[in-house]
């Protein structure tokens, strides 16, 4: 698993969002099956677990300093 994702989880674990990395994983298999096996549209609207941690990935990604 990429590191990003692993410090994503920490992160949601860091903000009281979750207990442990257990708990995310669970929830994210769950939205990743209820999205894309059993067909049904999430309440919230919100994106899957998944979809969110790599949105976090790319933001949290340092970006180069332009060089003189």
């Amino acid at each position: 698993m990429p590191e990003s994702y692993v410090d994503g989880v920490d992160e949601l674990i860091e903000q009281n969002k979750y207990p442990n990395r257990s708990e995310v994983i669970r929830i994210a298999i769950r939205d990743l099956l209820v999205d894309e096996l059993w067909g049904e549209r999430k309440t919230s609207g919100g994106l899957p677990l998944i979809a969110q941690l790599e949105q976090m990935a790319l933001h949290n990604t340092p970006k180069s300093s332009p060089q003189p």
